[in-house]
């Protein structure tokens, strides 16, 4: 059973970039996750760039997440499909396969991507996660995207005030 979103992190006031990379396969649904993203965006950072950079499928996902990462330009990369199960296990394997690599990303990179490539069985189980309010992993990816956000600035914010500190002098 799945619980409401949790709460919204503090608002960012500084000037924030956000990439959304969003599958068209699966379109209604996908795009219920990029509209509920954008929205609570929005919200969480007034004055935050927000890109939408669309691909044909789930597969074609992490190419462009790398390639956004490796600019070094964005807060964070929101990386947005829809996996339906089908008659195989084509479903589980490219859902695996994406999650690998966008995780290998992030951390490569040093760049957060939120994974909201999400796998259902069944169209009922995309609806309630994609098109309703109540539990919308749009909504959700957006606040940690801004929560992680604010944490690597805040660490090398203090990363860079350590390093540009001059060293005692003892003598």
């Amino acid at each position: 059973m799945s619980k409401p979103a949790p709460s919204r992190p503090r608002i960012a006031k500084a000037k924030r970039t956000f990439c959304i990379v969003a599958s068209r396969f699966n379109a209604q649904y996908v795009q219920g996750l990029v509209d509920h993203a954008t929205e609570e965006l929005r919200a969480l950072a007034p004055e935050a760039a927000i890109s939408l950079h669309r691909v044909p499928g789930a597969f074609e996902i992490p190419v462009v997440t790398r390639e956004l990462a490796s600019r070094k330009s964005t807060n964070a990369v929101i990386a947005c499909g829809v996996i339906l199960q089908g008659e195989t296990n084509h479903a589980q394997n490219l859902s695996r396969s994406v999650t690998d690599a966008l995780q290998r990303i992030a951390v490569e990179h040093g760049v957060p991507v939120i994974n909201v490539v999400l796998s259902f069985d069944n169209e009922a189980q995309a609806r309630a996660r994609c098109l309703a309010n109540k539990i919308n992993r749009g909504t959700e990816a957006a606040r940690a995207a801004v929560e992680i956000a604010n944490v690597l600035a805040n660490l090398r914010n203090k990363q860079e005030a350590a390093v540009s500190k001059p060293p005692r002098d003892h003598g």
